[in-house]
């Protein structure tokens, strides 16, 4: 294999990317076909999966329970008090750079997110901020020049860059961190800045770190012997606007917030995703980000793994880190957003090929080790747009395809069997709830009382809501990924 992917690199490229979403769509029909020949044998894989899923549903609801504790306790730790004291001689050698790509966001938006920075417990003196623009955005001057006027002299440098798209390139935000992280490397040196003390924060432009994270980041950073094999990611968390948004929005954006809190618990899972760190020589080290691909946190994580071995992994950073939830003007416009967040999002899938190719390749990093996580990257893309039919149609198929398997024990049975296993697993979704009602933020004081109990009913429509702002955008990215049809990038709307 290793000698053909070499010899054949766009070829085995091409072949990966319709042999992953192909995989899909025999996993979404397969309870259909094969019911007519084996339908014992989609009963018992249905079954199998059934119970897949309640432990999937367990560890979601104990690893994000254990992650809100964590979280609770860490948020309370002086971790600025804690620095000084255990690195009194090196602590003010830190710097930490702030890339923030935009492109036409909104000033009030990239504003809340400047304004929050300065909340930060950590000095100022050693943040130093980067606003990633886009040459064809033609406002870039007037935004720049207003936010670097109002709130520059804050940091110890506030830069701006220009991203010019390049032939070869994909428009998105990996090119424009890439193009900014060269530019900085340069600054940096120009300013006799010492790279190995610098860490970078790849920060979308919505999203609000917790104002003890810099401290925290620089109390692992020294902390860590391993430094420089490591990203560090806080929890991601859409709930800067949970309380505006459309019940559809709010019930997924909840899944994604308590599956994003969940994984800070599960080391061998857990990959930087939207806004993480990274030490600024080793994102150097490796080329930076990558210049082709639109999904560029995953992206950096396996080249960077591929690159420097076994012990590059994401260190969790136990602090929120809240983002806006997908929104728009109106109902209907809020829904397309999301869903086209969502299938951004599964347009990660697009980066296995490359993955994969480096797996067969690579001969350095020990094959279990590289292969667990090559399995759980696989496992979250092809059960992203498959999950929602085998659970809820998956059981149902056989006995209607098959009267004769209709007739068995199983086939009478088997909707029985499987509706028991998945009432089981809603204690787990129970657990989630709560856990989600204890961390977001507080009801506004303008939130109408009447709605309250809109907030536990809504839990009612994740069937619906799961199936098409979930499954089905995953399903397109997949397909669209397929058929070679390439999915550009569309920044999600601000308001």
């Amino acid at each position: 294999m290793k000698r053909l992917i070499e010899r054949y690199p766009e070829r085995s490229h091409r072949l990966f990317e319709i042999l992953i979403p192909l995989f899909s769509w025999i996993l979404i029909t397969f309870p259909l076909w094969l019911s007519f020949w084996h339908p014992a044998v989609v009963a018992y894989a249905v079954l199998t999966f059934d119970v897949y899923w309640f432990y999937k549903s367990f560890t979601l609801a104990f690893k994000g329970t254990r992650a809100f504790l964590t979280l609770t306790a860490h948020t309370k730790v002086d971790w600025l008090t804690l620095l000084k004291e255990k690195f009194p001689d090196t602590w003010q050698e830190i710097f930490h750079v702030i890339i923030i790509p935009e492109y036409k966001e909104p000033v009030t938006v990239l504003e809340d997110t400047l304004i929050n920075l300065l909340k930060q417990d950590f000095p100022l003196k050693n943040l130093i901020v980067v606003l990633a623009t886009e040459v064809k955005d033609d406002k870039r001057h007037e935004t720049a020049e207003l936010l670097k006027n109002k709130y520059g002299h804050e940091f110890k440098h506030f830069w701006v860059t220009e991203h010019p798209l390049i032939t070869g390139e994909v428009a998105g935000k990996s090119s424009n961190m890439a193009w900014a992280g060269k530019e900085v490397a340069k600054k940096l040196r120009a300013e006799n800045i010492d790279i190995d003390n610098v860490t970078v924060t790849s920060c979308d432009a919505d999203v609000l770190l917790h104002p003890k994270y810099y401290s925290y980041l620089t109390h692992a950073f020294l902390s860590d012997p391993d430094r420089y094999f490591h990203f560090y990611q806080p929890a991601i968390l859409f709930y800067s606007n949970i309380w505006r948004i459309p019940l559809p929005g709010r019930v997924i954006n909840t899944i994604s917030s308590v599956l994003n809190l969940s994984l800070l618990s599960q080391n061998d899972r857990l990959i930087n995703f939207s806004t993480y760190s990274l030490p600024f020589t080793t994102v150097e080290k490796v080329g930076f980000w990558g210049i082709d691909v639109i999904p560029e946190d995953y992206h950096l994580f396996f080249k960077t793994y591929f690159q420097l071995g076994e012990k590059v992994q994401a260190i969790p950073i136990f602090l929120p880190a809240l983002a806006d939830a997908a929104e728009s003007t109106g109902f209907w416009r809020t829904m397309v957003n999301q869903y086209e967040q969502h299938k951004r999002w599964a347009w990660g899938v697009s980066d296995i090929p490359y993955v994969l190719q480096q797996y067969f390749t690579n001969t350095t990093i020990p094959f279990w080790k590289k292969t667990m996580r090559v399995f759980h990257l696989l496992e979250n893309h092809i059960l992203w747009p498959t999950n929602w039919f085998i659970l809820t149609l998956g059981s149902t198929i056989p006995p209607i395809v098959n009267q004769n398997f209709a007739r068995t024990y199983l086939g009478h049975e088997l909707a029985q069997l499987s509706s028991g296993i998945l009432t089981v697993s809603i204690v787990f979704l129970l657990i989630m709830i709560l856990v989600d009602l204890r961390n977001r933020p507080s009801r506004p004081a303008g939130y109408p009382r009447w709605k309250i109990p809109i907030l536990y009913l809504q839990w009612f429509s994740l069937p619906v809501v799961s199936f098409f702002l979930s499954a089905l955008p995953g399903l397109d990215a997949h397909t669209r990924l397929m058929l070679g049809k390439r999915l550009e990038y569309r920044v999600t709307e601000k308001i």
